[in-house]
Parts: C-alpha cells; structure tokens; sequence
C-alpha cells in the first residue's frame, strides 16, 4: 500500500526573508544570505527585477516546509535556466506543434449555445491573430483533424524563435497548458489576461458542468489550470 507523504519528509524552511538582488549583471534570489540554485547546480539568474520578484514572492510565502508543486514561477524559471539554450530548437517546434491542431480551431456542431460561445470568443481570438500577427487558421467544425496552412506554422515558428530564453520557455509551456498556441500567443503578447485564457481553454468544460454540475477531480484540475495561467500572465509581465 502507497503511504500518504508526511509533511516531514518534504525540505524545512531554512531562511527568514527571501528578496530579490543583483547579481553580476542580472537578478538571483537570496534566501537570507544563500542564493537560490536550479535543480542543475547553478545560481539562478534573471533577466529582470520584476521576475526575480515573482519568484522571490513565492519563496517568502513559503510555511513551515517548502511545496515546491505550488512554486510555478520558480519551476519554470529553473526549466530556462538549466536547459532554455539546449532546447531551443525542440520548444519552438513544440509551439507550433500544438497549432496545428489548435484548441481554438476545433469547434463543436451542437448544442447551439456552446456553438454560439466558441463563435463568439475563439472566432475573436482567432481574427486578432490574422489581422495582428498574420496567423491565418483553418477553422473545423467536429473533430476531425483538418491540416493547418504551412506558412502559418512557419510563421508560429518565427515568432517563438523570436522570443528570449525565458518568454520562449513560458510560451511553450502555456501551449501545452492550454493545448493551444493561440492562447498562449494572445497571453504573452497582453492581449489576453491570465483569467481569460484560462476561460477560453476551459470553454468546452465550463459549458459542460453548467449542463451536468462540477465532477470534484475536474474541480481540482480546473484549480490548478488556473493557478498556471494567472502565473504566467505574471511571468510574461515581467519579461516585458
């Protein structure tokens, strides 16, 4: 039988104030006099103050002991330290990767309500990204899988190569988030809020519990989407 994990087995909090310093010409985060390392032995380094206050916030909320699932931004911010050049090549494919089949692309046949919603809020969403940034889509009703236009994939290729380490390693990670490159695009680009695109991502579900109630588990899920998402509209802020 799998035992419950005892609070005691997770890392004690060692330090009093956690703040944000300078650091040879960039930003680290300073546990009373000991600086934050990644997983791979390196000091952290930021490119901003306002990230290495993100983060540096979510090591002073810290108890009794460290819940390290809970500390998004540090996380993410490890991921780009530690492996962001190495990668490369590997996140902007995955970028595009989820636009070509694109959350936001797939819209349902029925009920004509839940037609009406993803008209209304992907449609939207969808006619900033050609008019904005040029990204035409396919647009499907059902679920069969229809090939988006290659030019449009290069060109979400060429916009996340575009990107820094840290802005590319946050898009990446928001399109797998929310299975759409669309949403992640319009959230690091401030055209979407944290709270919206996890209300677009959700559009399908949220239609879903309004018809037959919330499942606990879906609940709990839902929870920590949105967690994710509002972080990140925090992370891409302060990248900015």
């Amino acid at each position: 039988m799998t035992k419950t994990p005892s609070p005691n087995n997770r890392p004690k909090r060692f330090w009093t104030t956690a703040a944000a310093v300078e650091a040879d010409g960039a930003y680290a985060i300073a546990l009373d006099s000991r600086r934050v390392r990644t997983p791979g032995g390196q000091p952290l380094a930021l490119p901003t103050r306002a990230l290495a206050e993100l983060i540096a916030g979510e090591w002073a909320a810290q108890g009794e002991h460290v819940e390290m699932a809970g500390m998004h931004a540090t996380r993410l911010a490890s991921t780009a330290a530690d492996h962001g050049v190495r990668v490369r090549a590997g996140l902007v494919a995955e970028v595009a990767r989820f636009a070509a089949s694109d959350l936001v692309c797939y819209f349902a046949t029925a009920p004509t309500s839940l037609v009406e919603a993803q008209t209304r809020r992907w449609g939207a969403l969808l006619d900033w990204a050609a008019e904005e940034l040029g990204l035409t889509f396919v647009r499907v009703h059902g679920i069969i899988h229809a090939p988006q236009p290659p030019q449009t994939l290069a060109a979400v290729e060429a916009l996340a190569a575009a990107l820094d380490d840290y802005a590319l390693t946050g898009l990446a990670f928001g399109a797998a988030l929310f299975g759409s490159a669309v949403i992640a695009i319009a959230l690091q680009r401030d055209q979407l809020d944290g709270e919206a695109a996890f209300e677009l991502a959700r559009l399908d579900e949220a239609f879903q519990e309004s018809q037959w109630g919330v499942d606990e588990e879906a609940a709990v899920r839902a929870e920590k989407l949105r967690a994710e998402a509002l972080m990140l509209e925090r992370w891409f802020a302060a990248l900015r």
